[in-house]
């Protein structure tokens, strides 16, 4: 995990993360609490309230959350506590010491509340083991998972360094060479994770972390599952896991088979928020956003920043393309683009997806019929009833005219 962050900072991260405030309420409050607190200490989760973008009483049980948690962290036998990392809307993580091999871990907490609930439980365990299979330089290395006083805690390797997510925030926008560098090491990360049988299925900036030395680390399997995993596939049926700006169609209809193809969807849409600035569908909420990912063409990445390569462009548009079968079928395939384009020589795999039929019609100047678009049942059924009724007023209106031609 990430470098350290001092207190008032891991409360605004929770308070984000659970879905309590918005990014923007956030950062007004940040900027008045820097102003405010030189003057008059004060902490940032009593100037929230204050504000009016959180109750009293959600502000208690977010600092509750912090406090239980970082005392029942002490009591994991084998490790010493050395400070708080980060924290998400289900776990917070401490940076600490493994007393026997005296090396600095990372170790995540599911917080009391969650951890009475079997199902959290469950997927909480889910991931370590998830993680515990995978071996490779661009993933976060699974220590350990277990339990010590009631509360369920998961080790992992130590990342110190920050995510693409901390480079976004504002607006930022990565150069190509350097986008291109860090995902193809995210495809090698995937790749090793395919050949496991294992979909991580929520790639996006914040599980995408950067080392010192340049080295990039997949991060948080805890949407992860095995594409062997029947059963499970079975009980998530029809519903949507993964994160909104950057979750793959199939994912959003709940698809039983899910495969590696969803999280070069995940990956694209992080690449082309890397490289452009922006995510690739943005609406007022998470539903809205979604049904884009479904039905709204993506603008070409090159049409934002007119300086990407079209290889580039190229690549991206069939990592998100809506039909998975117009993907890349593996993380394998996408490599071998991407460091075609990182070479200097053409997408081999890019360019074997798009229609050149089709751009000899546009050159002839002849119409084109587009056939992605996805048209519900109902929408079609509705189509062929208009269709016969406007047939049969033709029919009646045509034997009118005759009868009165004939009188």
């Amino acid at each position: 995990m990430t470098a350290e962050t001092n207190y008032d900072t891991l409360f605004g991260v929770m308070a984000v993360d659970s879905g309590l405030c918005t990014k923007q309420e956030l950062q007004k409050s940040q900027k008045k609490h820097k102003v405010e607190s030189q003057a008059n200490p004060i902490l940032l989760s009593d100037l929230m309230v204050a504000m009016g973008y959180l109750t009293k009483s959600q502000a208690q049980r977010l600092l509750t959350d912090i406090k239980t948690s970082k005392s029942s962290a002490k009591k994991i036998p084998g490790y010493k506590i050395l400070g708080k990392l980060g924290a998400g809307a289900m776990a917070v993580v401490y940076k600490a010491n493994q007393i026997s091999l005296n090396r600095t871990v990372a170790i995540k907490l599911l917080p009391k509340r969650f951890s009475q609930n079997p199902e959290y439980v469950k997927r909480f365990y889910k991931e370590g083991q998830a993680a515990g299979k995978l071996h490779h330089n661009n993933i976060v290395q699974a220590i350990d998972v277990g339990e010590a006083g009631g509360y369920h805690y998961f080790v992992m390797e130590y990342v110190d360094g920050k995510t693409i997510s901390d480079d976004l925030v504002d607006g930022g926008v990565y150069e190509e060479e350097r986008a291109l560098d860090i995902v193809i090491q995210v495809a090698r990360a995937l790749e090793h994770a395919t050949a496991r049988k294992l979909v991580h299925r929520d790639v996006k900036p914040k599980n995408i972390m950067i080392m010192a030395d340049g080295t990039v680390k997949l991060a948080d399997m805890g949407l992860a599952r095995e594409t062997t995993d029947l059963e499970t596939a079975q009980d998530e049926e029809g519903k949507a896991y993964g994160t909104p700006y950057y979750i793959a169609p199939e994912q959003i209809r709940g698809a039983i088979d899910i495969d590696g193809r969803a999280d070069i969807y995940g990956l694209g849409a992080t690449f082309y928020h890397m490289v452009t600035g922006r995510v690739p569908f943005m609406a007022d909420d998470s539903a809205k956003i979604m049904k884009k990912h479904l039905r709204e063409r993506l603008v070409p990445p090159d049409h934002i920043n007119a300086s990407l390569t079209a290889g580039t462009s190229e690549v991206i548009e069939i990592m998100m393309a809506k039909r998975r079968e117009d993907r890349y079928a593996n993380a394998t395939e996408l490599l071998e683009d991407l460091e075609a384009i990182r070479d200097g020589r053409p997408p081999v795999q890019a360019r074997k997806r798009f229609d050149v039929s089709m751009l000899e019609k546009l050159e002839e100047g002849d119409s084109v019929q587009d056939e992605t678009d996805d048209y519900d049942e109902e929408t079609i059924a509705k189509y062929r009833v208009a269709v016969i009724a406007l047939g049969a007023f033709s029919g009646v209106l045509s034997l009118v005219i005759l009868l009165m031609m004939l009188l």
